[in-house]
């Protein structure tokens, strides 16, 4: 595809692609050409850098955000929607998690999201900086809980290009599944049907979590703007 052709939300789109099946480490021109059919030199005729491309991809994703009307539904449920569909989008692109490691990330879709962070933490009864704390630590929490299906992303990637690393990993599981096996409430809970291996959480471990945040967050308003 000739340079003339190509579009900056075309190049922006297939880096997602990209990104989502590769991780940042597979990200590169090349490989973003190959995809477009175009050479790798006509990329830098729309993006400025790869660093550059990163940015404008979180920021493609970002901007995609539906957020909730805090005329229609109350601060908590607003809350509960805005970290839930975050970390969807964490889960579907991976790489993000990745990103928030290497670069500072920003745009206009960041920027949106996290100005009605803000309005959903005011609109709850907090004001200055206990708003932007509140924010940041439901921010914060979604983020943390994203680190692991990231984390099994990108070994899976490399498993899928080492013949000798899945038999690697097995070893080690079997290793830290021995270790745990001394413990008892470890013990017990690898002996129960509700943890499939070592490194597994309970079912809506991620919803609990963000109820109890919700829930202390609550307590710190002033009487009258509960809910």
């Amino acid at each position: 595809m000739p340079r003339d052709t190509l579009s900056q939300d075309q190049i922006v789109r297939a880096a997602i692609a990209l990104l989502d099946d590769e991780g940042l480490e597979g990200l590169n021109m090349r490989a973003l050409g190959k995809r477009l059919d175009s050479a790798a030199t006509a990329m830098y005729w729309h993006v400025k850098s790869k660093d550059n491309l990163v940015l404008l991809a979180a920021d493609q994703i970002w901007s995609e955000l539906a957020l909730p009307d805090l005329e229609r539904v109350g601060w908590r449920a607003a809350a509960t929607t805005m970290a839930s569909d975050l970390h969807e989008m964490f889960a579907r692109h991976t790489w993000l998690v990745q990103a928030f490691a290497a670069y500072v990330l920003y745009g206009e879709g960041k920027a949106r999201h996290d100005d009605h962070s803000l309005a959903v933490y005011e609109a709850a009864g907090f004001s200055g900086e206990q708003a932007d704390q509140a924010a940041g630590a439901v921010f914060t929490y979604v983020l943390g809980n994203a680190a692991g299906a990231a984390a099994t992303a990108s070994l899976t990637r490399r498993l899928d290009k080492d013949d000798g690393a899945e038999k690697r990993f097995q070893d080690a599981m079997a290793d830290a599944r021995e270790i745990a096996m001394r413990y008892p409430r470890l013990r017990a809970r690898l002996d129960s049907s509700a943890a499939a291996d070592y490194a597994a959480a309970p079912d809506r471990t991620f919803e609990s979590g963000l109820q109890a945040l919700l829930d202390g967050l609550e307590r710190r308003l002033p009487p009258g703007h509960q809910r």
